[in-house]
């Protein structure tokens, strides 16, 4: 069964750092593309950061490519989301995603994998 798996979430003081973990599961799922999205309350969601599968491609969204870092582990098939200088704004679930397209895409239509998410919560 295929599957993603986030971890990592929790609550953060302002400008503090959290490490999201998540874990592809599945004997023959071996995804190209990895990313992230979020979705705060009221809000559609949003695209953060996605990876090829070597690593060496990489997409951020605007508001947030100063202070998050994507990064994979394929041999432990397992894709990362470090988030430093934390804002309350950056409060929302936050879901992993993947794909077997090579494009590394920003669209929610791109991916059709997806965790269940993880709650970040920044207190001001």
């Amino acid at each position: 069964q295929v599957q993603l798996v986030e971890s990592g979430g929790g609550l953060v003081q302002a400008g503090g750092s959290l490490r999201l973990s998540c874990a592809a599961s599945g004997l023959f799922f071996n995804p190209n593309t990895m990313g992230w999205f979020r979705q705060a309350p009221g809000k559609e969601r949003e695209f953060l950061a996605a990876i090829s599968r070597s690593g060496d491609t990489t997409k951020y969204a605007d508001s947030v490519k100063a202070r998050f870092t994507i990064s994979r582990d394929n041999a432990k098939k397992l894709v990362y989301l470090q988030m430093n200088s934390l804002k309350p704004e950056d409060t929302a679930v936050y879901y992993c995603v993947a794909t077997y397209k090579v494009l590394v895409a920003d669209a929610e239509r791109d991916y059709n994998y997806w965790g269940q998410g993880t709650q970040v919560t920044v207190s001001s």
